[in-house]
């Protein structure tokens, strides 16, 4: 009897065993051919666009002519509105995270607000779009500028950024803050100096994730009025006469790199379909820029933390 019962349990284990082995060879295989798949993509989107690739293309404002076309004006907006983006979205959400996770408690309040943020951060980007359209354009008076753009961005944003910072805090053990509480540091020192050090790596990578995500968006920007066709650039941020810093940019007309692709890919002629390969080329390499700074950053915090 006892054999029996030994030979039982040894068929289910080897059961078990060979069903763990087939599930992790089916999702090595998985990942693989989704790998393989997306760097042939890549590639073939390099390999198109390689041609158009040289300095007049980035120093070219789009034009009629093919050849004389360029991403001047695009990658320039790109940038102005990742830069409103980032620093309106990251110090608000990054708060807002601090406070939900270490002050607001755990109440119905405290449970409303995290259901919302979350299911917020699921929301499709045209709904940011058309509520930029009602308040930022129409009610506060913004129009169609670099400033409605970047507001709408960091609204997009800001409940990945709540929600990673939530994670990111919720992950540190709580003997550390109990070990600071020991020597007597306040609640502000134990989060500023021991929490937040030790979070700043999956703060990081929640940003990035977030920034990844607006710098490739086009739907809410073409509903608040982004520019298909620009042949302009806005006033520089930096100015020879005192005060020497202007924000008369932030009111500027604007084109973003994917509305740019959008623009080309909607052409009938074929040599467009280059450029907007070589378009988007650059904003791979603009995204993997991101988050190769990111992870450079995140290996420099964990580096510089005492454990």
């Amino acid at each position: 009897m006892a054999q029996e019962n030994f030979k039982t349990v040894q068929d289910g284990v080897s059961k078990r065993q060979f069903l763990s082995a087939a599930f992790s060879i089916l999702g090595l295989l998985v990942i693989l051919v989704s790998t393989i798949v997306l760097l042939a993509l890549v590639v073939q989107l390099f390999v198109q666009g390689y041609p158009r690739l040289n300095w007049q293309f980035f120093t070219s404002f789009p034009s009629s002519n093919y050849q004389e076309a360029g991403i001047l004006a695009a990658w320039v907006g790109s940038f102005l509105v990742m830069l409103v983006t980032v620093t309106l979205a990251v110090p608000l959400g990054v708060a807002a995270g601090i406070y939900l996770e270490e002050y607001g408690g755990k109440n119905w309040l405290a449970a409303i607000i995290e259901i919302n943020v979350t299911n917020l951060a699921g929301v499709p980007s045209i709904v940011y779009g058309l509520l930029a359209l009602g308040f930022f354009n129409d009610t506060l008076g913004l129009g169609d500028s670099i400033l409605t753009a970047g507001l709408t961005l960091a609204l997009l944003i800001l409940p990945i950024v709540i929600v990673t910072t939530r994670e990111a805090l919720r992950a540190i053990a709580n003997s550390l803050r109990e070990a600071a509480y020991a020597v007597g540091a306040s609640k502000w020192q134990v989060i500023w100096d021991h929490i937040l050090p030790c979070s700043y790596g999956s703060i990081l990578t929640g940003i990035i994730i977030g920034l990844s995500r607006a710098i490739g968006e086009t739907a809410p920007l073409i509903t608040i009025g982004a520019l298909t066709f620009i042949a302009f650039l806005p006033p520089a941020p930096i100015q020879p006469d005192f005060p020497f810093i202007s924000f008369e940019w932030l009111k500027a007309p604007f084109t973003v790199m994917p509305i740019q692709m959008f623009n080309w890919v909607s052409r009938p002629e074929p040599e467009f379909q280059v450029n907007a390969a070589a378009a988007g080329a650059v904003l791979i390499v603009m995204t993997l820029t991101m988050n190769g700074l990111a992870i450079y950053l995140r290996y420099r915090f964990r580096k510089g933390v005492k454990w």
